[in-house]
């Protein structure tokens, strides 16, 4: 190992020679006894010029930045744009020794900047309790360069005090220096993902914009659409306040409009019990007719009975033609009313009603008379046939109820045959035999 000494901030290290492994012990350089512990001698704080010319450079580069330094010497000197920062720092660190324009406006700036801290540290009156505050400085890292400046020019800070914030803030500055390195490294990293993130932000945002741009127009055409629809709107209720207008009009122009409707219905309803009574006369003029007939033939036939003698038997045969007469003659003096049915079997009914001395009425239920008539000739009938498969719902439902109601006999049929009509008064002759109507 070489004897030379190498110089550290506040002494320097010394071998030392033994049989063991060598080790290295920190010298301070001889000072005076005075020098070494005793503060300086006053209570004024001490100025920038007046602070040893080895501390001027750091107190320069920590307490002031590059920009700031370039705008205070702009002030005092004339140099060049491209001055470098270093020959600037070095400029500024040389003026400092003495009392110069550029060390008073740099001494100005550091007490208007650093007065609060300042006054905090001239609360101690020992350079232990000036050690202290710096020490806390250190240690929170907090305003370092106003505790670094309110310790060099305390009225307390002795030679050793210095040198031990002298060694602090060498090493520190060596830290950041380290640590500036690993942030640059971390600030690229950094940087690429911000690009690469705003790369996608910006993707996102051309992606927003397009959506935003889509549903302002769906909303341009729902407004449009709105707007349409409110025109209709207020069109229909123009439109119905006019029919309104219209219709207030007509019931002030007639004003007995319901007297005359309950008038018309009467009258229909005389139309139609017209109608069946003028159908029921025809009935009666045909029984007239049919009944002069059959007295006619009676009278012939008795003439010729009275004229002719009796055969074996036939006594018997007359017996059995009066039972047939009087089984058929169970509608005699009825009207029968049929509702439905087919068309081309109307003939037949009236026949069969006819051969039991009924009278025949017949309404086609709804289908193209009128429903208000059928009242008339349900008055007029004393029983009702109603077709179930040839009628309309309506008239099906007005006939059930009306008989219902006078308590008429009614007869319902499925099959729409002449047979099956023949048959279904037969079944129910019961229901059929009535007192005629007079």
């Amino acid at each position: 190992m070489s004897d030379h000494p190498f110089h550290v901030a506040g002494g320097f290290f010394a071998p030392t020679r033994h049989s063991q492994p060598e080790t290295l012990t920190l010298q301070r350089p001889s000072l005076p006894e005075e020098a070494t512990s005793a503060p300086r001698p006053g209570s004024r704080r001490r100025k920038l010029w007046d602070i040893p010319h080895k501390f001027h450079c750091p107190v320069i580069g920590v307490c002031f930045g590059v920009d700031e330094l370039r705008g205070l010497m702009a002030r005092s000197m004339q140099f060049p744009r491209d001055t470098s920062d270093f020959v600037l720092h070095t400029t500024a660190v040389g003026a400092c020794e003495t009392r110069t324009p550029l060390a008073e406006a740099l001494h100005k700036q550091l007490e208007k900047r650093f007065q609060l801290s300042v006054r905090v540290f001239a609360k101690a009156k020992e350079a232990e309790a000036v050690r202290r505050l710096w020490r806390d400085a250190v240690h929170t890292g907090i305003d370092l360069p106003a505790a670094l400046w309110a310790s060099w020019t305390h009225p307390a800070c002795d030679t050793l005090l210095e040198q031990d914030i002298y060694a602090d803030i060498h090493m520190i500055q060596h830290q950041l220096g380290t640590g500036t390195r690993a942030e640059l490294s971390m600030l690229k990293a950094l940087q690429a993902d911000n690009a690469q993130l705003r790369r996608q932000l910006d993707a996102a945002r051309h992606e927003v914009e397009s959506q935003r741009a889509e549903k302002s127009r769906e909303t341009q055409q729902l407004g449009q659409r709105i707007a349409e629809l409110r025109v209709e709107l207020a069109c229909k209720d123009a439109y119905t306040a006019n029919l309104a207008g219209q219709l207030d009009l007509l019931r002030q122009s007639l004003p007995e409009l319901k007297e005359r409707q309950a008038l018309a219905r009467r009258a229909n309803d005389a139309e139609a019990r017209a109608s069946a009574l003028t159908a029921q006369a025809g009935e009666l003029g045909r029984e007239v007719d049919y009944l002069r007939n059959r007295l006619q033939a009676l009278s012939r036939h008795a003439d010729e009975t009275m004229h002719t003698p009796l055969a074996d038997g036939e006594p018997h045969a007359t017996s059995q033609q009066a039972e047939s007469e009087d089984a058929g003659a169970n509608l005699a003096g009825k009207c029968v009313l049929c509702v439905g049915g087919r068309t081309g079997s109307i003939d037949g009914y009236r026949q069969i009603i006819e051969q039991r001395g009924g009278r025949f009425l017949h309404h086609d239920g709804g289908l193209e008379e009128s429903l208000h008539r059928i009242d008339g000739f349900l008055a007029a009938a004393d029983l009702v046939i109603c077709q179930a498969g040839c009628i309309s719902h309506n008239a099906y439902w007005r006939v059930k109820e009306q008989c219902k109601r006078t308590g008429k006999p009614c007869l319902y049929m499925k099959n729409g045959g002449a047979s099956g009509l023949s048959r279904l008064i037969d079944q129910n002759r019961s229901d059929t035999a009535l007192p005629a109507k007079v």
